[in-house]
């Protein structure tokens, strides 16, 4: 009675009138892009031409950020671009040197007056042992995913600075939390920047520039395809590694890239130092 009283005249007088409204018979996904997430915000995102890195370009332009494509080869970003044909700089660069880094950043401010988003996607991965990697292996997954990250960021950061704001989002791995056979210096780098990650989120805190990490599962990227097309029994090596996840299933670059849009957006202002696991249930059943 209470309910017919007191809400059926505000129903009436304001929410059934709109079914008369020309956007109400709308799409939802129409209705989705009238509500964008990123408006006004550039995002460097690396290894942008494949993967997870590729799926966080496009999600992010899809709520009109303003992307800067950072990969090592220009075809691949060139293909990224293609798909998302609205504010789009390519900028070809190898994340361990510092002149290219300093460059994509002029690029960056040139075209688009500054920067509020890095995507440190970026990274390589080396199957092996402690004692089965070579040197050029574990300098290289170093070089790439923990000192590559921790340039790119550092140079980032004044920009962030002069804006006011900034998310630095960085890519980990469930195997920057748990170790994994045959992964060493693989799990050892996301480890890394983990840590890393927490210790920037304290530093940079007084100054509203936010620093978090996504670990993800185990993602169909071209990497891990190719992998399994290399192991000696394909189906089987997919086999036992989706049944690591509770879900059923390996996770696609668009879940990642769900949740950078999230720690990019407005809507994680109060989130920083957080290592965030989008992993299927991967990590659930680990003590």
């Amino acid at each position: 009675m209470l309910f017919t009283v007191y809400t059926l005249p505000f129903f009436y007088f304001t929410v059934y009138p709109l079914r008369f409204h020309p956007l109400y018979r709308l799409p939802f996904t129409v209705y989705r892009f009238l509500i964008v997430r990123l408006k006004g915000k550039t995002a460097i995102i690396t290894g942008a031409g494949s993967g997870i890195g590729q799926a966080c370009a496009l999600a992010f332009a899809r709520e009109c950020a303003r992307v800067v494509l950072v990969g090592r080869r220009r075809e691949l970003l060139k293909e990224t671009a293609s798909q998302i044909q609205r504010d789009a700089l390519v900028c070809p660069g190898d994340i361990t040197k510092i002149a290219d880094i300093r460059r994509i950043l002029s690029q960056t401010v040139e075209r688009f007056g500054g920067v509020q988003v890095l995507v440190n996607s970026a990274a390589v991965l080396h199957a092996g042992t402690a004692e089965t990697l070579s040197e050029e292996e574990w300098d290289e997954t170093f070089n790439i995913n923990v000192r590559g990250l921790w340039l790119m960021s550092r140079e980032v950061i004044p920009y962030m600075r002069k804006a006011g704001e900034g998310s630095i989002i960085n890519l980990s791995s469930v195997l920057g939390l748990v170790g994994s056979r045959s992964r060493a210096a693989y799990s050892a780098s996301k480890g890394a920047v983990t840590t890393l990650t927490k210790s920037m989120a304290l530093d940079l805190a007084p100054e509203q520039i936010r620093v978090n990490c996504i670990c993800p599962g185990i993602v169909e990227t071209e990497l891990v395809a190719d992998f399994i097309r290399n192991a000696p029994d394909p189906e089987l090596a997919k086999k036992r590694r989706t049944e690591l996840h509770p879900l059923g299933r390996f996770g696609q670059p668009s879940d990642i890239a769900n949740m950078a849009v999230y720690l990019a957006s407005d809507e994680s202002l109060w989130v920083t130092g957080a290592a965030m696991p989008v992993d299927g249930g991967y990590l659930a059943g680990k003590a």
